[in-house]
């Protein structure tokens, strides 16, 4: 995820030089790149794209540093920025794989699908009369992605319609909001961050007064579930909203501190009892909210371990159109410990009665980087806020609803409509255990021996 604002390029101060072996010499493996090149061009069975094998060397010199780093085509580069800015040319709808069916969980309001009549639970069968049964769901967005003003044909297959429907579409600019909120009963705020976008901090600000409108606001939760990071700078925003002070969280960059972020009183629910949900697919930014609300003893974490990325991306642009995302530092939370492939461990566990089918962190990917050294009173790895007692550990019943953030996806504009107003007769068992914490009422079932 972003860890830095998009720049033009880089000034580096001048340096001393000294004199280099030539295993030192970076001249040296260029040359040898150039020999390579050369001989390609010359012996290759076929003729071949000088700029395609100079860019696959750029890209794998990058993508061997660690799983973050990357070297982006101008495409790709492009693709990044519009996610980032929370809008794109496209249709404008959400989907999943589910029962390996493309699935759309929904239309985004406002949108040319929404528009057309695309309901939830539709089932995309082809896309411009092209085959999709085998191609990755990422692709599959790709595909119905594209300038806006062209249009692209959807084949929708409809519960109780016999024949598929057919959508001729004009793709548009799709705004994405990044914030969804209701206000549950006894007061209680809820707020479902997605990702963070550049507007992020905003949206969430508006859902605070939307909130605040609708009635007394007893209690927050903040569902950073599935929440896979984005823009850091905007997380510290958020989490300045539940702070009156101290630090939100320190980088560091060749062990050296290079940046600590403060909050500022004034806070919208800097006074309200809070609990965070997170799960195994929070990541990166939401982490890093996660930590400074927990180690500012702000907030409950509630949940899984969160996935473990504690790595600063910086963001560049480099000429022709290309940028270059390269990991520069380490995040640590206000006491001090890195999240890096460690995690957020919650102070309240909940064990779903289905083992996931893939459960990955950031210490099972491979070349990923290690923990920072300890820069406070407790080091990495640490259990959170609760220090080394073992937290309590709920398991849901056997008929828990999905634990993931899909189901809360499902909204119009910025209202989680499919969120219960009383989560504590709903079928997602975390936020039911999270009111009932917010609350102040029992939490059921008895915890479970860990």
């Amino acid at each position: 995820m972003v860890g830095a604002a998009f720049a033009a390029g880089a000034t580096v101060g001048a340096r001393s030089s000294r004199a280099t072996g030539r295993d030192e010499n970076p001249y040296a493996v260029v040359g040898q790149l150039a020999r390579v090149l050369v001989q390609i061009e010359n012996e290759y069975v076929d003729p071949v794209d000088r700029s395609k094998l100079l860019n696959g060397a750029i890209k794998g010199m990058v993508d061997g540093l660690d799983p973050h780093s990357s070297y982006m085509s101008a495409d790709d580069f492009e693709a990044f920025a519009s996610e980032t800015e929370g809008h794109f040319g496209g249709v404008g709808i959400v989907v999943d794989m589910r029962a390996d069916e493309f699935t759309i969980i929904a239309p985004i309001e406002g949108s040319p699908a929404a528009r057309a009549g695309i309901r939830s639970g539709d089932r995309i069968l082809s896309v411009d009369s092209e085959d999709i049964e085998r191609i990755p769901l990422d692709k599959l967005v790709h595909r119905m992605r594209g300038p806006t003003g062209t249009h692209v044909k959807l084949f929708i297959r409809r519960v109780g319609v016999k024949e598929p429907l057919v959508f001729d579409l004009v793709r548009a600019v799709v705004q994405v909001p990044s914030v969804a909120s209701r206000l549950l009963d006894g007061g209680v705020a809820y707020v479902r961050v997605r990702q963070f976008q550049e507007r992020t901090h905003e949206e969430f600000l508006e859902a605070a007064a939307r909130l605040r409108s609708r009635g007394t606001v007893t209690g927050v939760i903040l569902d950073l579930r599935s929440d896979p990071g984005g823009l850091v700078d905007q997380a510290a925003e958020v989490a300045d909203e539940f702070l009156v002070g101290g630090t939100i969280y320190t980088t560091r960059h060749r062990a050296e501190v290079v940046d600590e972020v403060k909050a500022r009183p004034g806070g919208a629910f800097a006074t309200l009892p809070a609990v965070v949900l997170v799960d195994e697919w929070s990541a990166s930014a939401s982490e890093l909210l996660a930590g400074a609300l927990q180690d500012q003893k702000r907030a409950l974490v509630v949940g899984a371990n969160t996935f473990g990325k504690g790595s600063v991306q910086s963001v560049f642009q480099l000429p022709g159109g290309a940028g270059l995302r390269l990991t520069t530092a380490r995040y640590y939370t206000p006491n001090g410990r890195s999240l890096q492939a460690d995690g957020v461990h919650p102070d309240v566990v909940i064990e779903s009665p289905r083992p996931a089918v893939l459960r990955l962190h950031e210490r099972d990917l491979d070349g990923h980087l290690e923990a920072g050294p300890a820069a406070g009173a407790r080091g990495a790895g640490a259990p959170g806020a609760a220090g080394d007692r073992q937290p309590p550990v709920f398991r849901a019943p056997a008929d828990a609803g999905p634990s993931d953030a899909a189901a809360v996806d499902a909204v119009e504009g910025s209202e989680a409509v499919t969120v219960p107003a009383n989560p504590a007769a709903g079928s997602d068992f975390a936020l039911r255990v999270a009111y009932q914490i917010v609350r102040g009422t029992a939490v059921a079932p008895e915890p479970a021996k860990p």
